[in-house]
């Protein structure tokens, strides 16, 4: 008894309210049933902070990101407002005219086809990530430019399907002209993923919103002479092996074509893949050699000049923006229609590659010697062997098929290219408004 009692002293006493019932079994469910309810307040308080953790991480607490995923939720788009928009610029305003969603429309390559598309009547839509591979203040000075044409673009990614689910059902586009890629070869060996993300994922992210449209649009987009890696005969020709890519960024082009031809086989879709032969002019990319040479000339720093094994000659295929632009404009006016419709394919569909370059490949130290006599400033070089980097020797394009299909015939030279180029250049960064980064 006195062993009881000791035990039931421990029970705190509620005088004047009842008596309790002193049974060790009464005892025991009680205390279990506030352990219970303890833990069942604790369970609710634990879901609320969860839920209030991830209702406010976007924007008051933002995890790191991968830099080779870029986040889709930053982008705003949809609404009244913005479908307006969207129909505005992809609105066709000539007879036979063709509405395209251009990709990368804030590259360089995109800017001109857009604005060369707009000017002939056609609707134009474009969307950009503005990513800062390179400095996005260009990108932006590019979207400046095109608005006042009339051209918007959407600011988003090709990864985020709905975005590009809904600007197909908004519009109808006859046509894509696919331009948004990562590019640069030797930027592959700081952030591969980004070249998997954009160059891959995202093609295929493409491929996957327009085999679904209906009707299926034709699809034209932009591979590059870096697939032919390794290979030695010249001229490169679409006939010969690519097999043997020398950078991540070959080889995620040369990916592209095989992804291309299975879209094509399964679904229907019209493709056409243009093999660009290092592109430059006006509004060019600041990552390629013309760019950061005039800007190290013009600064008096020391410019790298490569040269291959015994002195080789590193030359390039150098294409005029220009004749680029009709290139690409050739191929979205020949394409023919996919034949797919609800994902399945009716009947074979057309499947191109062809070569877009200059054919008159020229040694990377007259592209310099060109440059002293534009900027009257001479350069100070330094000879470098040719690293393990991703670069190749030389690049030379057989344009003959382009010839024959796409009526394709490049008319602008190295000289004339490049005095247009530094034309722009000096106004674009006169007067030290802009920092050539």
């Amino acid at each position: 008894m006195s062993k009881q009692m000791s035990h039931l002293d421990n029970i705190p006493s509620t005088p004047g309210k009842f008596k309790m019932d002193k049974s060790p079994y009464i005892h025991n469910r009680l205390r279990w049933h506030s352990s219970l309810a303890k833990l069942t307040f604790w369970s609710f308080m634990f879901l609320g902070l969860i839920l209030i953790f991830f209702f406010r991480s976007p924007s008051s607490n933002p995890l790191p990101q991968d830099p080779s995923r870029r986040s889709l939720r930053t982008y705003n788009w949809g609404g009244p407002a913005w479908e307006k928009r969207v129909r505005s610029s992809a609105r066709i305003r000539s007879r036979n005219g063709i509405s395209v969603l251009v990709t990368g429309a804030a590259g360089f390559v995109g800017t001109h086809v857009s604005a060369a598309l707009k000017r002939r009547g056609d609707g134009v839509l474009g969307l950009d990530n503005f990513n800062d591979y390179y400095d996005p203040s260009l990108k932006r000075a590019r979207q400046a430019l095109l608005e006042r044409s009339g051209i918007f673009i959407v600011e988003g990614d090709i990864n985020d399907s709905a975005l590009l689910r809904k600007l197909f059902e908004v519009v109808a586009f006859t046509h894509v002209m696919h331009l948004a890629a990562q590019a640069g070869v030797r930027y592959a060996m700081e952030n591969p993923g980004s070249y998997v993300h954009s160059n891959i994922a995202g093609f295929v992210n493409l491929l996957e919103v327009c085999k679904s449209a209906n009707p299926q649009p034709a699809i034209v987009w932009a591979s590059s002479s870096s697939v032919y890696g390794l290979n030695t005969k010249v001229p490169f020709s679409e006939r010969d092996r690519t097999d043997q890519p020398a950078s991540l960024y070959a080889a995620t082009k040369k990916a592209g074509e095989e992804i291309a031809h299975t879209y094509n086989h399964i679904y229907g879709l019209s493709l056409t893949g243009l093999r660009f032969f290092t592109v430059y002019g006006p509004w060019g990319r600041p990552d390629m050699a013309y760019f950061f040479f005039t800007r190290d000339i013009l600064k008096g720093k020391s410019i790298s000049i490569f040269e291959a094994a015994n002195h080789g000659t590193v030359a390039r295929d150098f294409t005029y923006i220009d004749d680029i632009v009709k290139g690409c404009l050739a191929a979205l006016d020949t394409a023919e229609k996919s034949t797919g419709s609800g994902g399945k394919k009716k009947g074979p569909a057309q499947l191109r590659v062809f070569n877009l370059g200059n054919t008159s490949p020229v040694p990377v130290s007259d592209l310099v010697s060109i440059l002293e006599r534009l900027l009257k400033v001479n350069a100070k070089r330094n000879i470098m062997k040719l690293p393990r980097n991703g670069d190749v020797q030389f690049t030379h394009a057989n344009i003959s098929l382009a010839q024959r299909e796409l009526g394709y015939k490049p008319s602008t030279d190295l000289q004339t290219g490049l005095k247009k180029f530094v034309r722009w250049y000096l106004s674009y960064y006169s007067g030290g408004k802009k920092a050539a980064g």
